[in-house]
């Protein structure tokens, strides 16, 4: 009989070495009643994956990390939504938002910093972001997308709106298509450095794009281009953004995703094709009622075999709603009718490591990883669950369900998390941070 060898437990003081856990296929099925709950992985643990009686992968995951903790408690947006960069120095940086939850919060900052300089194990809050991060392209340079302050709309002469909406939260949208905007709220900003420079430069960008809609939120009018950046093989550089707003027979219908190129290394922008808001009525009974915001915080991957591979949200303020996926074999110009393949998510994080595995983070309620159970991102396992899964007016006090991953070797990545629920030492509830390094090896 094949044994599986995981990892080191203490059972009455001795070191014993214990298999791994193996795991059969329970997929979740729309159709029946759906998976509320995955594999619970809150410790550290090794898991081997099965299909059909085969070894599909084994995961591995070490125990959280704390990065930092909250000093009081905070309101919802502070000392949460945390990302992960790398900086000039090979430090690992986590970084969480310090600010409100609204478009007033937007392109002002506040956040907080932490870094690593021995691959997450231990970590150093500090005041200021280390100089890092971006998507590296030809040539040297970094860039990465910037979001300005958004602008009142009293401090703006704009003509009457082409429509207007109210989103599922209760803030009015109104919109206008581009060309009849200043040429400042026109295209996209975007920050570029050259490596080892300690300073970003700030660039105006022009997109091309006929009938492209922008929106104010509530009286403000925000500047949101905002999803991944990929490089393709030759050099280009693919934006899969949100939220994707564009005057169609006289009406502006609920955001997509919109995919541009660039060949000037972001310096313009052209526009490629779209994943149009298209929900599913039986799996997703909500989806007629989202009128303003349909798809958001999509998760994009240019895959090794060149096609793409994109995550979409829905949950909004008419409670969880699946996340669908869709793909493209003709590099963005057009996609696969979306599919339903969870029961909730926001803000979808999608790579696929160097070894070819596809991984996907996601979370609210709990947090989850899911692995591909091919290179092509059609087949997905069950949800490990780092943070566990609840439901009802609670589920938002256990955290925010963003998350992020950092590649840090062919089969590894670190994520990062928020956890509402940390109890210090002196026994106090507060929000924190933390990591885990996560191993996933195809078998």
């Amino acid at each position: 009989m094949r044994r599986y060898y995981g990892l080191l437990f203490l059972l009455t003081g001795c070191a014993v070495q214990t298999p791994a856990v193996k795991v059969q296929d329970v997929r979740f099925d729309a159709d029946r009643q759906p998976l509320k709950e995955g594999i619970a992985a809150y410790d550290k643990m090794d898991y081997i994956y099965q299909k059909d009686g085969k070894d599909i992968f084994k995961i591995s995951f070490g125990e959280p990390v704390v990065v930092a903790v909250a000093d009081k408690p905070y309101k919802w947006g502070f000392f949460q939504f945390p990302g992960l960069y790398r900086s000039d120095q090979g430090e690992i940086v986590a970084r969480w938002n310090m600010a409100t939850d609204d478009a007033e919060s937007y392109g002002k900052g506040g956040a907080g910093y932490a870094v690593s300089k021995d691959q997450g194990v231990t970590w150093t809050t500090i005041e200021s972001a280390p100089i890092g991060g971006g998507l590296k392209i030809n040539g040297g340079e970094y860039i990465s997308i910037h979001t300005p302050p958004a602008i009142p709309l009293k401090d703006l002469k704009l003509p009457e709106p082409i429509a207007t909406v109210k989103e599922a939260y209760g803030r009015t949208f109104r919109f206008w298509k581009v060309e009849q905007l200043p040429e400042e709220l026109q295209g996209v900003y975007i920050n570029r450095r050259v490596t080892g420079s300690d300073q970003w430069a700030l660039e105006h960008n022009k997109i091309s794009e006929a009938n492209m809609v922008r929106y104010s939120d509530n009286n403000l009018l925000p500047l949101v281009w905002w999803g991944d950046m990929k490089l393709e093989k030759e050099g280009s550089i693919v934006a899969g953004v949100y939220p994707g707003f564009t005057f169609v027979n006289g009406t502006v219908p609920p955001s997509d995703v919109a995919f541009y190129r660039s060949q000037d290394g972001g310096r313009s922008w052209s526009f490629i094709g779209r994943i149009p808001y298209d929900y599913d009525p039986v799996k997703d009974p909500n989806g007629g009622q989202r009128l303003a915001l349909g798809w958001t915080e999509p998760a994009f991957e240019i895959l090794k075999d060149g096609s793409y591979l994109s995550v979409l949200r829905t949950t909004d303020g008419l409670g969880n709603s699946p996340m669908y996926i869709s793909r493209s074999l003709d590099q963005g110009k057009s996609w696969t009718k979306p599919e339903v393949f969870t029961k909730a998510g926001v803000l979808p994080k999608l790579q696929q490591l160097q070894n070819e595995a596809i991984v996907l983070a996601s979370g609210r309620p709990g947090l989850q990883i899911r692995v591909a159970l091919d290179k092509e991102g059609k087949e997905w396992s069950d949800p490990f669950e780092m943070l566990p899964w609840t439901e009802g007016i609670n589920r938002n006090e256990l955290t925010c369900g963003y998350p992020d991953l950092l590649q840090t070797g062919q089969d590894k990545f670190l994520l990062v998390y928020s956890d509402f629920q940390y109890k210090t030492a002196t026994g106090e509830i507060r929000k924190a941070i933390k990591v885990r390094e996560i191993t996933v090896k195809l078998l």
